[in-house]
């Protein structure tokens, strides 16, 4: 499946984002997973969403703050972040897998092209 992430840009500390994973086909199928990098620094997985919706996972880095969710009937997922950090400034990247939620970026198959997310203190 093709994936495509949009939504990042430039936000103040406190602010709030909306990423969004578009896909090319159906979702119905396929566990997605929101992983992000920054400069120097290894990829990190952020949160993962079952197929059905019923599993999600959160890195504690993000816990309490960022939110994801799905509809499959628009073949898309959505990260909502809010209470943004600098720390949080990175590219944003959502990818697709089959079977259950993980954080672990390996298991995934299909990945998009990123989003730029940059917070500013």
């Amino acid at each position: 499946v093709q994936l495509q992430a949009s939504g990042g840009g430039l936000v103040r500390a406190g602010g709030s984002l909306s990423l969004s994973c578009a896909a090319s086909s159906s979702l119905d199928y396929y566990t997605i997973g929101w992983f992000r990098q920054a400069p120097g620094k290894e990829r990190e997985g952020v949160s993962s969403i079952s197929a059905s919706g019923w599993s999600t996972l959160e890195a504690d880095s993000v816990k309490g703050r960022f939110t994801i969710s799905r509809d499959n009937a628009k073949n898309t997922a959505y990260l909502q972040m809010n209470n943004l950090k600098p720390e949080d400034t990175a590219v944003y990247y959502c990818a697709a897998k089959s079977g259950g939620a993980t954080l672990a970026s390996l298991y995934y198959d299909d990945w998009g092209p990123g989003t730029q997310v940059t917070v500013s203190s």
